[in-house]
């Protein structure tokens, strides 16, 4: 992945600027690179005729921009260039545990990027695939079947910038009152990870798994 020169903390704008607990907001760079790059699904918000949606998209960053990619009759790729719409991602590390069932919390990192998204194309966007399935399975690139003219002809790279957006994040134990900490119920957290599990070899493949395969549990 391209990475700017400079990580440079971001002041926030008005739809980024973090009121609810403001101490666990983030507005640098390095932190919001961090989320996304951990993240393969994002969400987008918006709006069109018929109301709001919010959906569920693969999604990658290069630089200091997040991508998404869709087919071109997709009824969502065509809305994101004509308003401005909303990017999440949350990634959960624990539940947080208190003694008062209104203490209790979640460890998590969370990201919201708003702005409109643009068109990538020509080698722009072949560039944009190729660094998405590394992105997924770095090595596997070079082993695929590259895409056709027409594939990449029936397919819509967009892209989004990071300069307006915001991250809040919470780690660490309860917070419990001072009047709560003689209750006498345990409290902690129960952490939350992402397994990678053991490869599954399609029926039809006879062929011996490289050896990114062979570290996908590590």
């Amino acid at each position: 992945m391209t990475e700017p020169a400079t990580l440079p903390h971001q002041a926030p704008s008005i739809r980024t600027r973090v009121r609810r607990v403001a101490t666990n907001a983030h507005y640098d760079a390095a932190t919001l690179h961090a989320i996304i790059d951990d993240a393969y699904l994002c969400h987008i918000a918006f709006s069109d005729d018929h109301g709001s949606h919010c959906i569920p998209t693969a999604c990658w960053r290069d630089g200091d921009h997040l991508y998404i990619h869709g087919s071109n009759g997709s009824r969502m790729l065509k809305r994101l260039m004509e308003r401005d719409s909303c990017v999440t991602i949350t990634h959960l590390d624990g539940l947080v545990m208190a003694r008062s069932a209104f203490s209790h919390s979640m460890n998590y990192r969370s990201a919201m990027i708003y702005g409109r998204f643009e068109l990538v194309e020509g080698d722009a966007a072949r560039h944009a695939m190729e660094t998405f399935m590394e992105k997924l399975v770095p090595g596997r690139q070079a082993d695929v079947r590259p895409g056709s003219d027409k594939e990449y002809a029936a397919t819509t790279v967009m892209r989004i910038g990071l300069e307006e957006a915001a991250c809040k994040m919470r780690t660490g134990a309860p917070n419990d009152d001072e009047e709560d900490l003689s209750w006498p119920a345990w409290a902690g957290v129960l952490p939350f990870a992402r397994v990678r599990t053991a490869p599954i070899t399609a029926p039809a493949c006879s062929i011996e798994a490289p050896d990114y395969v062979k570290r996908w549990q590590e």
